[in-house]
């Protein structure tokens, strides 16, 4: 599959679903604006402090978690191939009086539009699988990235991806290149609204892929943390496990579900 058309299908896709992401009681804009951050309280002990420190993510969305950062003091910058997300995210910092700045852009031509270099890049859940090639992905992070400074990427873990809604062993782990062609109408925050732009194209990169890409563009793994809850009822039988996660009940195998990586660039 050539670039333009991955990144045209799910553009089309992510285009159409803002408008119902910003509504949803998932996303929650109201709470935000009311002083609530879209954080984890696990993901922002792990961050550390953000204070004065530059901030970039990538495939922001529109932009909760960005500006959540900049709501604990770091000077943030979100980036998203969105036009209509990225619309939403100025909308909401203008709203929530917080300082941000947004750029529409896919993620492989970050380095070609942003001249600076950050302190800190997060990357949040579920983004990679939109991206073909996670080497460049790694690549990228690494000429954004300041000398000493960090990635921070919390994502879903790839053994969860290869289970089906219903809780059976639906996908390969590993696949090739063309990644996985699927049709799903909906959408995760509000699954029985219609929607026309259904087609996406996702790739589940594994752990191994991951931490070589990093390592071959130059960056130092300092810590890789799997968890068996998530911040999500990936399935209706989950259990409430605590700090707003969710965890399989206890009759179920243990699985990992999510995973937190930090690199430093030397």
């Amino acid at each position: 599959m050539s670039d333009d058309t991955w990144l045209s299908i799910n553009k089309a896709r992510w285009e159409e679903r803002v408008s119902i992401h910003t509504k949803s009681s998932l996303y929650d804009v109201e709470g935000f604006l009311s002083g609530r951050l879209s954080l984890g309280d696990q993901e922002i002990h792990d961050m550390g402090s953000v204070k004065g420190k530059s901030l970039l993510h990538l495939q922001c969305h529109f932009g909760l978690d960005t500006l959540s950062w900049a709501r604990l003091g770091a000077n943030v910058t979100g980036l998203d191939f969105s036009e209509e997300a990225i619309k939403q995210a100025k909308k909401l910092a203008e709203q929530a009086e917080l300082e941000a700045e947004f750029i529409c852009a896919d993620v492989y031509k970050a380095p070609q539009i942003i001249q600076n270099q950050f302190d800190i890049i997060y990357t949040g859940i579920g983004a990679i699988c939109w991206l073909p090639d996670i080497n460049n992905w790694a690549k990228t992070i690494a000429q954004l990235l300041k000398a000493d400074g960090k990635l921070f990427l919390i994502e879903i873990h790839p053994v969860e991806w290869i289970f089906g809604n219903g809780f059976d062993l639906a996908y390969d782990y590993f696949h090739g290149p063309e990644g996985l062609h699927l049709i799903e109408s909906g959408t995760y925050t509000d699954g029985d609204q219609a929607t026309i732009n259904n087609d996406l194209v996702n790739w589940n990169h594994n752990l191994g892929k991951v931490i070589t890409a990093l390592v071959n563009a130059g960056l130092m793994i300092k810590r890789l943390d799997e968890s068996d809850e998530c911040p999500f009822m990936r399935w209706d039988f989950m259990e409430k496990a605590g700090n707003s996660r969710y965890k399989l009940p206890a009759e179920y195998k243990s699985i990992p579900l999510m995973y937190t990586l930090e690199a430093i660039k030397p």
